[in-house]
C-alpha cells in the first residue's frame, strides 16, 4: 500500500520522499564513523601518543582537503550532465570506499581511502540542487526545509548508531555496514529519483567580472568567508582527538565508542534546538549581537574543556558548544546573503561551502599537531584563541557589526 501511495504522488514529491530518505541514510553513514576514527587508527599500528594524534589528524584532514578542491569541479559537471548522475557517482563511490576501509591493515592505506572518499563527496549538495530545480517554485522553500531535516537528523543520530555498532560488533564491521547503507542510497537514487534535466545555455563573454567585483562590500564578504573557515576549524580541531580524550577520561574502561558517539552528537542536538530561536532573536535585535554572543560564548565554553576530569562534564560543555554554533553559522550565512546580489547567492554559498571544507581540513591537521605538542587540553585552548582572534578581526574590519552602546 505504501508503495502504491508513493507512485501516486506527484513527481517532485516522490523525489523529495526518496531523497529525504537518501539524505538521512547518507547523514548517518557520513557521521557514524567520525567519533571512533582515531581509535581505528590506533588499531593499525603501534604508535605513541603524539604519533597517534598526528596520524588521526591527517586521516581526518585529507578528505576535507579533497572536498575543498574538487567541489567546484563537480558542481560544473552537474550543471552540464545533471544532478542525478552526481548522486549516483557519489553514493556508489562512497559505498565502495567506506566499505573498503573496514579491510585495511596499514594507516597509509586508510589515508589513501580517505583521500578517495573526498573525491566521491557531493551527495547532499546535489540532492539539494535537484530538489530546488525539480520542485515548483511555490513549494521549493518548504521542500528544501524538509530535505534539510533528513540530513540533519541522520547526522545527529549517526555518531550514536556508530558507537553502538562499534561496541557490539567492531570498528571494522561498522565501516562495512556503512558501505552497505550507502549502497542502499545508490539504489534508492537510481530507481526512485527522476530528473528532467536540461543543460543551461552558458553565454560566452570575453570579460566577465569576478564575484567580488559584483558585490557592494568585498571586504565584508572576505571576512565572513574567513570566519566560516575559522569557526569550522575550531569545531574540527576537536574531532581527531575526541574519542582518544574520552578514552583517557574513562581510563580505557567501559563503552568508550558509545560515549564518544554521544558526545560527538551533543553539539548537533543543541544547534538544532538553539539555531531557530537565536535566528528569530537576531531578526529582532540585529545579527551583530547574535554573532558577538556566539563568539564570546564559544570562547568561554572551549577553555575549560581541556581541564575536565569527568566525561559527563565534557558532555555538558560539548552540548553548550552547539549553542554557539547555532548562533555563528546561521548568522554568517545571513550576513553573506544580505551582502550579495540575489543572482550571486548560489555562487557565494558554494564558496562558503569550500571555506567550510577548508576549515575542516585545517582543524583536523592542527588538532593533531597541537595535541602532539601540548596534549589534548592544548587543542581546546588553541580553538579558543583562534575564535578570539577571529572576533577581533570582525570588529576591526566590519564596523557595522560593532556593538553600539547607549549613554
Amino acid at each position: 500500500m505504501a508503495k502504491l501511495n508513493l507512485k501516486k504522488l506527484p513527481e517532485w514529491q516522490r523525489n523529495l520522499a526518496v531523497l529525504w530518505l537518501g539524505c538521512f541514510v547518507a547523514g548517518v553513514g557520513f557521521s557514524e564513523i567520525a567519533p571512533f576514527l582515531s581509535l581505528y587508527v590506533e588499531q593499525l599500528g603501534s604508535f605513541d601518543k603524539s604519533t597517534l594524534s598526528l596520524y588521526s589528524g591527517i586521516t581526518y584532514a585529507v578528505t576535507f582537503f579533497v572536498v575543498a578542491v574538487v567541489s567546484p569541479l563537480w558542481g560544473k559537471l552537474a550543471d552540464r550532465r545533471g544532478r542525478k548522475l552526481m548522486l549516483l557517482r557519489s553514493s556508489l563511490g562512497l559505498a565502495i570506499v567506506i566499505g573498503a576501509c573496514g579491510f585495511v591493515h596499514q594507516v597509509w592505506t586508510l589515508i589513501l581511502l580517505r583521500f578517495l572518499q573526498g573525491l566521491c563527496a557531493g551527495y547532499i549538495p546535489n540532492a539539494t540542487a535537484l530538489i530546488a530545480t525539480e520542485t515548483p517554485k511555490a513549494k521549493s522553500g518548504s521542500a528544501l526545509g524538509i530535505l534539510t531535516t533528513g540530513y540533519v537528523s541522520g547526522n545527529l543520530i549517526g555518531p550514536i548508531i556508530g558507537g553502538v555498532l562499534a561496541q557490539v560488533f567492531s570498528i571494522r564491521m561498522t565501516f562495512v555496514l556503512t558501505g552497505g547503507l550507502l549502497l542502499v542510497v545508490f539504489f534508492l537514487s537510481w530507481f526512485g529519483v527522476h530528473e528532467d534535466f536540461k543543460p543551461a545555455a552558458v553565454p560566452k563573454t570575453q570579460h566577465q567580472p569576478s564575484l567580488l567585483q559584483q558585490v557592494a562590500d568585498p571586504r565584508t564578504i572576505i571576512v565572513l568567508l574567513f570566519s566560516t573557515m575559522i569557526i569550522q576549524m575550531g569545531n574540527n580541531s576537536i574531532t581527531p582527538i575526541i574519542s582518544l580524550f574520552v578514552k583517557e577520561l574513562m581510563h580505557g574502561v567501559g563503552p568508550i565508542t558509545i560515549a564518544a558517539g554521544v558526545i560527538a552528537a551533543l553539539p548537533g542536538i543543541s544547534t538544532l534546538i538553539s539555531a531557530p530561536r537565536l535566528g528569530a532573536w537576531g531578526d529582532e535585535h540585529g545579527p551583530g549581537k547574535v554573532l558577538l554572543f556566539g563568539f564570546l560564548f564559544a570562547i568561554v565554553m572551549y577553555i575549560p574543556q581541556g581541564l575536565v576530569t569527568s566525561v559527563w562534564l565534557l558532555g555538558i560543555l560539548r552540548f553548550m558548544i552547539g549553542i554557539s554554533d547555532g548562533a555563528l553559522f546561521p548568522t554568517v550565512q545571513t550576513l553573506l546573503a544580505k551582502g550579495t546580489p540575489q543572482h550571486l547567492t548560489g555562487s557565494i554559498f558554494s564558496w562558503n561551502q569550500s571555506f567550510q571544507a577548508l576549515g575542516s581540513m585545517l582543524g583536523s591537521l592542527l588538532g593533531g599537531l597541537v595535541s602532539n605538542w601540548f596534549d589534548y587540553n592544548g587543542v581546546f585552548s588553541f580553538t579558543a584563541l583562534s575564535l578570539t582572534l577571529n572576533l577581533l578581526l570582525i570588529l576591526w574590519l566590519i564596523p557595522a557589526l560593532r556593538p553600539k552602546f547607549q549613554h
